[in-house]
């Protein structure tokens, strides 16, 4: 399989295991050849090489209880650089693997004995993504830590040479603005993610961007300022991806998403005034493309589990 291309959407799909690797939990679902969740399973991931495999034995066995037996073929997202055909994660730093390739679909498959498919957690995420848009052209913009997008094209699932396709957080947008963890100045990830919120809005506890959202929903003008800006990055981002690509949707998920419509709204309101002094961008729609992930819709476990299942 090229890097450049990846699971067709529209490809039938037997009972599979989908696994969502993160680095604070394991996140397992057994998909059926209709699409609907048989079992879920989680636990926390322990670090490192030996850990990871380990805590995805441990869900991988649960889900085998929970349905009656071996639960079929398996596919794992996964944060990083991944190179699919190998099955090898690479800046696995969440997980506790840093400085090495994480060969993480032999070790899988030698601990489970069965077929293990590796991807990238946000690209996994858009294939569930465009399955539930009935859709062939689809952009999963997940707006969670950090931001970046998994990219479906004509039901191909779109990697990049390098792996990179996507990586729209990486896009230097403020000269002047704060140093980004990939090394450059001003980032859109800066602005328009879950640390950027943290940043700008610090609780003691609970999530940054409810607390930020209701805050400025009662009227608080400084959390206002702090929506505004956040919003008006994720609508750029929208922006960015709606003029590179054209997707037919375009999806947004991750933690901050879990905001649910008060997120859309906000951002659909930026989109229109990003459009007010452009005719052509205003007729592009942008805005009524953008949709949200169900909330408490496990989308990158399903999106591996669509891998997993894929011939």
């Amino acid at each position: 399989m090229s890097t450049r291309a990846g699971t067709d959407v529209g490809a039938a799909a037997t009972r599979a295991v989908g696994l969502d690797v993160g680095g604070t939990k394991t996140h397992g679902v057994v998909l059926a050849e209709d699409g609907s969740i048989l079992a879920e399973a989680r636990e926390p991931t322990r670090p490192g090489a030996d850990g990871v495999v380990a805590t995805a034995a441990e869900v991988y066995d649960a889900l085998a209880r929970e349905v009656g037996g071996p639960p079929g073929r398996v596919g794992v997202g996964v944060p990083g650089l991944v190179d699919a055909e190998r099955g090898v994660v690479r800046h696995a730093v969440n997980l506790g693997v840093d400085g090495a390739d994480l060969p993480l679909r032999d070790l899988l498959a030698a601990r489970l004995g069965v077929e293990v498919a590796v991807e990238n957690d946000v690209n996994a995420a858009a294939l569930a993504a465009g399955a539930l848009a009935g859709v062939d052209d689809v952009v999963y913009l997940s707006v969670g830590t950090g931001l970046a997008a998994g990219v479906v094209i004509d039901g191909r699932l779109r990697r990049g040479a390098q792996a990179a396709a996507g990586e729209v957080g990486h896009l230097p947008v403020d000269p002047a603005g704060a140093r980004c963890g990939c090394g450059q100045t001003g980032c859109l990830e800066t602005i328009a993610s879950g640390r950027a919120l943290a940043r700008a809005w610090p609780t003691p506890d609970g999530s940054p961007a409810t607390a930020v959202f209701t805050a400025a929903a009662a009227g608080d003008p400084a959390a206002v300022a702090v929506r505004d800006r956040f919003c008006r990055g994720v609508a750029s981002a929208v922006r960015i991806l709606g003029l590179t690509i054209d997707p037919e949707r375009i999806v947004l998920g991750g933690g901050v998403a879990e905001l649910g419509e008060p997120l859309r709204e906000q951002v659909v309101r930026q989109l229109h005034v990003l459009g007010e002094g452009s005719p052509f961008l205003a007729s592009l729609g942008l805005a009524d493309r953008l949709t949200l992930v169900p909330s408490g819709h496990p989308v990158a476990a399903v999106g591996a589990a669509i891998l997993g299942g894929s011939p």
